[in-house]
């Protein structure tokens, strides 16, 4: 079981800056990868950025060189640093761990927090 608690949401103004901050109750090392999700209201959730314990990291278009995702691995935490923020960023975020067990995939999720950007 990993337990993920997010923490960072707030409502900015476009333009501006946010962190998000999604701490494991297990070791980075121990995961395969921490991704970073968004999701509007009655809309399926969709990949941001993703980071693979390996170096491995993947971004949506629309936040390519905005969104970089650092990690701490003292602090367990992986960030979503978020850049130039515009008014279409407004979402619910989601952090997601995937840890292998027994051979198989499982994934687990942080609580969520509302990130809001007004024009």
């Amino acid at each position: 079981q990993v337990e993920l608690v997010q923490s960072g949401g707030a409502s900015v103004q476009s333009g501006g800056s946010l962190t998000l901050n999604c701490t494991s109750s297990e070791s980075l090392s121990s995961l395969f990868a921490v991704g970073w999700l968004r999701q509007a209201p009655g809309k399926q959730r969709e990949l941001v950025a993703a980071l693979t314990m390996d170096g491995g990291v993947s971004y949506a278009d629309s936040v390519k060189g905005r969104f970089p995702i650092p990690r701490n691995d003292y602090k367990k935490t992986v960030y979503l640093e978020m850049h130039n923020l515009k008014p279409e960023n407004t979402d619910v975020y989601y952090c997601n761990a995937a840890l292998l067990i027994g051979g198989t995939l499982r994934v687990f999720w942080g609580q969520g927090t509302q990130v809001t950007v007004s024009s």
